[in-house]
């Protein structure tokens, strides 16, 4: 399910990345750099979600480890 989601945001991302580059060349400036700046968010969001961590592990894989060491705990 994770992976669907990410998906779907980076598409989002690139489809308003787009979108940007486009109402730009219209000459639409405040709403095409609104646009950029949420594309680079996006992005940024992705990456740091995806991207390993100094022991090698992403941010996601260390998630669900603490939920599996918390169901763990709590049997």
């Amino acid at each position: 399910m994770f992976d669907l989601v990410i998906s779907i945001i980076v598409l989002a991302a690139i489809a308003l990345a787009a979108g940007a580059f486009v109402l730009w060349r219209k000459g639409v400036t405040k709403q095409a750099m609104l646009m950029a700046i949420l594309s680079v968010v996006m992005f940024v969001n992705v990456a740091i979600w995806l991207v390993p961590m100094k022991d090698g592990d992403t941010p996601m894989e260390a998630a669900v480890d603490a939920v599996d060491e918390g169901a763990v705990l709590r049997d």
